[in-house]
């Protein structure tokens, strides 16, 4: 046999060998819609997240201890016009002391009944209910008694804690419902951090030998802030401002950190594992959430960058700059950035910004924190130059 020939047939068997390689597993990807009372800005939302989330889960209803019901003010005609699968979530807060049956029975299948009043068709019926691990037991009559009196037609699926892979109970509970929603982020205490992809991965393994029916990883593309009092744990804000003084730490799902752990979840996907479902849509002027943008391309698996760079607008001699995001990747503001430029007479920072000027450059130094979402620009100051050299400038992470 020749050489020739036995690196042929080495060839071949590694090229056999490579086919027999496992695909990597197609999630299926949906969108948490959270907003208490929808805006003309979810109409976009809806419209551009189209091509990348197969389905929608809309937050329907809430129960609050002392406060009671609350529904969500949603507009009808962009749902139907949207056409994807629909969910609709039943908020039941896991500070209730007790669930009274026939009375969230009655909620449900009130706000059920005008959903299709109002032309819609859901697909499925998604409880949120981060009930204590004693309170399972409980919890599983009352989802067997609701799987009774819903359509045969409609899914049944609960949002599911990694606590709860201790109980015994968690079995039976899951034997209830069709498919359950395992939450992977901000499970215990925001100030440990959002999201631990370590952890989701093994939480995600734990669930898959555990439930006999599909389940879905609940992922943050959010951030929170954490507002400090004198005693007691912070105070969380996140999409709802809240009317206190104070400061603010943020914290935010790393983008990169999320997208590793879906590139793990694809190569070695858990048993049973159906999809990923994603914490929130992402609204025009909602500050604490990726842009749609880099949540499509986590996504879709995309690799992530985010390109920063300066423009400069020139009218008579005054120059607008502009801090550019090509990207599709959100970045925090950049610490600095130069700018080189001839004879000024004139120049100031924008908001967020201070200016420093020398002989030939400008120094923009950063003195608050930001983000610039992928795609978009910032005024961050204005010069009246002789020039002002357009790819000139240096980005300081």
């Amino acid at each position: 046999m020749t050489f020739i020939h036995r690196l042929s047939l080495a060839l071949a068997a590694l090229f056999l060998s490579g086919c027999d390689q496992p695909a990597p597993l197609v999630l299926d990807q949906q969108l948490y819609i959270w907003q208490r009372q929808w805006t003309p800005a979810h109409a976009l939302a809806l419209r551009q997240s189209r091509g990348d989330f197969s389905s929608v889960r809309v937050l329907a209803l809430q129960a609050f201890p002392g406060a009671g019901w609350s529904r969500a003010r949603i507009d009808p005609a962009m749902l139907k016009a949207d056409g994807r699968p629909l969910v609709a979530v039943i908020r039941l807060d896991g500070q209730l002391k007790s669930l009274n049956q026939d009375d969230v029975i009655a909620q449900i299948q009130h706000v059920l009944g005008d959903w299709q009043a109002q032309g819609l068709a859901p697909v499925g019926v998604e409880i949120d209910h981060d009930a204590g691990s004693a309170r399972l037991p409980a919890y599983r009559t009352f989802l067997a008694r609701l799987r009774q009196t819903l359509p045969t037609t409609l899914q049944l699926s609960i949002t599911a804690l990694p606590a709860w892979l201790d109980s015994p109970e968690l079995t039976e509970l899951l034997q209830t419902v069709d498919s359950s929603v395992l939450q992977v982020h901000a499970v215990s205490d925001p100030r440990q951090g959002l999201f631990d992809a370590g952890q989701a991965r093994r939480w995600a393994k734990r669930w898959g030998a555990v439930t006999t029916r599909p389940f879905y990883l609940a992922l943050p593309a959010y951030g929170v802030a954490l507002l400090t009092q004198e005693t007691g744990a912070p105070v969380v804000e996140s999409e709802v401002p809240i009317d206190r003084g104070g400061e603010r730490r943020e914290l935010l799902a790393d983008p990169q950190t999320v997208a590793g752990l879906v590139a793990d979840l694809r190569a070695e996907p858990p048993e049973h594992l159906a999809g990923l479902i994603w914490f929130r849509l992402p609204l025009t002027g909602d500050r604490r959430v990726w842009s749609l943008t880099t949540l499509g391309a986590v996504a879709r698996g995309d690799s992530l960058d985010s390109r920063l760079a300066v423009h400069v607008d020139e009218q008579d001699g005054l120059y607008d700059i502009r801090l550019v995001n090509q990207g599709n990747l959100d970045s925090p503001w950049p610490q600095r950035l130069t700018l080189a430029v001839g004879a000024c007479d004139g120049v100031d920072a924008l908001a967020g910004y201070t200016l420093q000027q020398t002989p030939g450059l400008l120094t923009f130094t950063r003195i608050q924190e930001g983000r610039l979402a992928a795609g978009a620009q910032r005024a961050i100051g204005w010069a009246r130059c002789t020039k002002i050299d357009q790819g000139g400038f240096n980005v300081y992470p």
